[in-house]
This record gives structure tokens, sequence and C-alpha cells, in this order.
């Protein structure tokens, strides 16, 4: 069994924002919320100004918090056999312990019904005729494995695009970054592109004090910071 994981190089990215637009597009994530984003900082003083922007999603941690704090029993928030930190929509009683247990702060709460705007007024009308409850330009794919669209008072987060990755393919994040930043595959073969990387370059993580052991690795021009 394959243990996934993605390598983001920031020597590459170009701040574009493509995997945060591709992400939403692929699984419907509503306004306000990011399954994929980014933190910028500017760094030093002027005349010696450095601009960093850095990509984030879900970690998808060996130790995962937010596992650890669900308290269901079998567990909402789970570890499937590929390393994936999956959701259970269904099970999940939004009670938002995984998001306070977060140390990346990558894991949304619906407080209200996902995309209200596309269910009153004239937008009503659209929505009944393109497909009932589902929204405009939703992506049905998503539905293979996950909800589509998920409902009020509930978490969500990245899931790698399991739905994707279960048909042979790469998150959309990666398929959809221009500068090819992102690399994503199984970090227990030792031929892969992505343990290649990882042998020939210095890697960072996000808060390696937090010892969550994540699987999303940084690669050049990356300074790590707690």
């Amino acid at each position: 069994m394959a243990k996934y994981g993605m390598v983001i190089n920031l020597e590459k990215c170009a701040g574009c924002a493509a995997c945060s637009i591709a992400c939403k597009n692929e699984n419907n994530v509503p306004d306000g919320i990011f399954w994929s984003h980014y933190i910028t900082e500017t760094v030093g003083e002027f005349p010696n100004v450095t601009y960093n922007y850095i990509s984030t999603l879900c970690n998808h941690c060996d130790d995962a918090p937010c596992v650890n704090a669900c308290p269901l029993n079998p567990k909402a928030m789970y570890k499937s056999d590929n390393g994936i930190t999956m959701h259970n929509h269904e099970a999940c009683i939004g009670c938002r312990a995984c998001e306070k247990a977060c140390p990346y702060s990558v894991i949304s709460f619906n407080e209200t019904e996902p995309f209200g705007e596309w269910r009153s007024g004239d937008a009503a009308e659209l929505t009944k005729k393109v497909g009932g409850d589902i929204i405009p330009y939703s992506n049905p794919d998503r539905e293979i494995t996950y909800a589509g669209i998920r409902s009020a008072k509930k978490v969500e987060k990245c899931t790698f695009c399991d739905h994707r990755v279960a048909n042979g393919e790469k998150p959309y994040c990666v398929d959809s970054c221009p500068a090819n930043a992102r690399t994503f595959g199984d970090l227990d073969d030792p031929n892969s592109e992505i343990s290649k990387l990882l042998s020939n370059n210095k890697a960072t993580v996000l808060l390696p004090n937090a010892n969550t052991k994540p699987n999303v690795y940084y690669i050049n021009k990356f300074d790590v910071k707690e």
C-alpha cells in the first residue's frame, strides 16, 4: 500500500494561487473556506526586504492531532491505509474538536448552509433548472468518495483529492500548477519522484516542533519559523 505525500518547491512557486482556485473548483469548496491556501509575509527592513509566499494545505500527518481529538468511535476524522487523513461527513457531529486541535489551522467549519446564495432569490430558480439542490458548476466527481457539497455545522478540509487518487490521478492542485511546483506520490517507494526529491534536497515542514509527522514537505527558499 502506498503512503502518499507532497513536496512543494518554493523556488518554483510563483504565488499565483492557481492551486487554491483549482481546489475550489474540483472540490466545490464554498466561499470563505480554503482547503488549499497560503501564508504571505514580508521579512526584513528596507531596502533588504523579502516577500515570502508559502502554500498550505492539510499536512496529512502520521500523528494527526485532528484524528486524536475526534471523540467518536469509529472516528469521523481518520487515517486511511494510504496515509491520507480523511473525514466522514455523515458521521461528523460538528463538535469542532479536530479544528481546534489542528496546529496548522487547515480545518474549516461551515457555520451556515454552503452556497446559500444559490438557494434563495432569483438564483434558486437557476439552481432548480441545473440540478435541484446541486449548485451550478459543481463537480459531481467529488461525490465519488465524499459529500459533494458539505452541509451546515460540519467541518471540511483537503483530502489530497482522494477521489482522483483512487482513479490513479494526482490531486488537482498538482495538475493545475503552471510552474510544476508541486510533486505528489508514494513516500514509501524509493524510486518515486517525490522520494528522489526528498533524498536530493533539504526538506522542511511547517511547525516542526508540533511533532505531528506531516507528509507535506517544502524545499528551497523556506526558512522555518515557529
